[in-house]
């Protein structure tokens, strides 16, 4: 391993390995153990760690960057769009493709982030403006957050936050992430309770909840 673990301790009761998509081990602990017990827990799984780690590096060089240039792919709602780059009217529109101004190119990133904002917002107000009326939320704010491995997040005075990345993932993913915020409102944990509501609303949303895990990061952005 390149670098020292970095280690949590709390008042949980076992300890945990966990590689983060940066290669890095996290290792959380309860707040009495010890050094030479942590280090014989990575020892024992060292192994699996080094698959994992491995994994890790594999799918930070598969997802670069976005280089902005032309016949590159950029999701929109579940689906790859390629990038046209011209002279059309619109510093960067999409239709069938996504279209840059060539004039524009170099502000590209900045272009794109806003476009999707813009759509974000249109979005999920749309569909939590939907499911609050149909169930009976109330939410006071909807706010946009730049989180990159956080889809979304329910504060205490019932502010619902949503990463803008979140557009680029497909209708279905959208709405099982602002539904498990909204019934977050009711049920601030993640107990049988929260579970039970989340279900009553969307019946698969395990199969959805799965997906999002096993494909979450190909919906990266730059």
């Amino acid at each position: 391993m390149s670098n020292p673990p970095k280690i949590i301790r709390s008042k949980r009761k076992t300890i945990t390995l966990v590689v983060k998509p940066d290669g890095q081990l996290l290792v959380r602990a309860p707040k009495r153990t010890t050094k030479r017990e942590i280090n014989a827990l990575i020892k024992k799984y060292a192994d699996w760690i080094e698959k994992k780690q491995a994994e890790a590096l594999a799918n930070q060089e598969k997802f670069s960057p976005h280089q902005f240039i032309a016949g590159e792919e950029f999701y929109f709602l579940g689906k790859k769009y390629p990038l046209r780059i011209g002279d059309n009217a619109d510093n960067l529109t999409l239709d069938s493709e996504f279209q840059l101004k060539s004039s524009r190119q170099k502000d590209a990133e900045k272009l794109f982030e806003q476009w999707y904002k813009k759509e974000a917002r249109r979005i999920f107000t749309e569909r939590m403006d939907f499911f609050a009326k149909k169930y009976g939320f109330h939410y006071a704010k909807l706010k946009l957050s730049s989180a990159k491995r956080r889809w979304g997040s329910c504060s205490e005075s019932g502010n619902i936050n949503l990463t803008w990345r979140l557009v680029m993932t497909p209708p279905e993913i959208i709405d099982y992430v602002i539904v498990h915020e909204l019934c977050h409102l009711r049920e601030a944990n993640h107990s049988k309770a929260f579970w039970a509501q989340v279900a009553a609303i969307l019946p698969d949303y395990k199969q959805r909840r799965k997906w999002l895990k096993e494909n979450g990061r190909e919906f990266h952005f730059p």
